[in-house]
């Protein structure tokens, strides 16, 4: 009998790609990780991976193993949903992590939501990027991720993850007062070529956004300044430093007196913002509430 607590380690270090990163992720120690990937094997009677000099992949065996993992796993979060809502689900905690924007434009305003509609439930709620939030969803360290989807993020189809949209919105040319195109109506990026930008560091999911926004106007940007705080990028813009691209969203209350603010010319960048739940958890009476209150927060 396979246990499926060995299918969650499996999965852990399929997504990690190693034992000391999985091991990590479950709070677990790599030698406990390595014991119970031996235990598994011995229970399927083949070996599932092969470790190597840039970490541990899975075999034939073990690619089999996970299709079937995904659909098990699956069916766990599902039984629990039911098993919850027989039981009522009308308290307990709910974890959400999500991007700092993410957190004032939908998760702030749900939690205000649920504390009347459903006081029962606690919002726990921790500022992470997309691109971490989705594996602490995963690894089980957070109920539900507020993210941007961004290059290699898990498709709104992967067996792993269920997907809602929130919402999509633009991002806006941010140049200094002084810019040569400060006084323009629309800023074509094409003429921010030669321009030093400032912007996000890689990984974090906006940086992928405007890299690629550049890269279809026919250039790459020159980031000589990277910050995850829209505040310091528009700060840095205000001083002259560059010009940059900001979420709308993030501009809202900035002082921005010494920038001008500016829509793109023709189709804007944009980042497409989503709630992610492990498949099968999204009935869950807890978090079915909880990611109504984001949508509905998103539609105002």
């Amino acid at each position: 009998m396979i246990e499926a607590r060995r299918l969650h380690i499996l999965r852990a270090v399929a997504d990690h790609r190693t034992v000391t990163a999985a091991a990590a992720a479950l709070y677990l120690t790599p030698s406990a990780v390595s014991q119970q990937l031996a235990a598994l094997e011995q229970e399927t009677g083949h070996r599932l991976v092969e470790r190597g000099a840039k970490g541990v992949r899975l075999t034939p065996a073990g690619e089999i193993l996970l299709s079937h993992t995904n659909a098990v796993l699956a069916q766990l979060e599902r039984a629990e949903a039911e098993l919850a809502a027989y039981s009522s689900g009308a308290a307990g905690t709910v974890t959400v992590a999500s991007f700092a924007t993410g957190i004032a434009l939908v998760v702030a305003p749900a939690v205000a939501r649920l504390a009347e509609t459903a006081p029962g439930i606690r919002i726990r709620v921790q500022d992470a990027e997309g691109d971490a939030s989705l594996p602490m969803v995963l690894d089980r360290q957070v109920d539900i991720a507020v993210a941007v989807e961004y290059r290699g993020a898990p498709p709104a189809d992967d067996p792993r993850l269920a997907h809602v949209p929130l919402y999509a919105e633009p991002f806006d040319a941010v140049v200094p007062v002084g810019h040569r195109l400060a006084d323009a109506a629309e800023v074509p990026l094409a003429e921010l070529a030669k321009d030093t930008w400032i912007g996000p560091y890689p990984g974090n999911p906006c940086h992928d956004v405007v890299v690629l926004a550049c890269e279809n106007a026919g250039f790459q940007p020159r980031l000589d300044h990277s910050s995850d705080d829209f505040r310091a990028v528009v700060a840095l813009a205000s001083a002259g430093a560059g010009v940059a691209l900001v979420p709308r969203s993030a501009l809202r209350g900035m002082d921005l007196a010494g920038v001008v603010v500016r829509p793109v010319d023709g189709v804007a960048p944009t980042r497409r913002v989503f709630a992610a739940v492990r498949r099968g958890a999204e009935e869950h009476p807890l978090i079915r509430p909880v990611l109504e209150a984001l949508d509905e927060a998103a539609q105002e």
